[in-house]
């Protein structure tokens, strides 16, 4: 489990913050976040509310296409 939060309390570079962004725009859940950047979920929270980067998931169900 260390290898889980191995970043705790390190700053976050660019490349962190960057991968952020994508991740949470590409609606991964926060708990998958924090495990590919090794931040406890915690982190990734306060990093996204610093940055103005929305984690809530956006809905994307089957039934909202275009197909008429």
């Amino acid at each position: 489990m260390t290898n889980y939060i191995r970043n705790a309390g390190k700053t976050w570079t660019g490349n962190e913050i960057q991968n952020l962004g994508k991740l949470a725009s590409g609606n991964t859940p926060t708990r998958v976040i924090g495990f590919k950047l090794g931040r406890p979920v915690a982190g990734v929270y306060a990093k996204a509310s610093e940055l103005g980067i929305s984690l809530k998931p956006v809905n994307r169900s089957p039934r909202n296409n275009s197909r008429g």
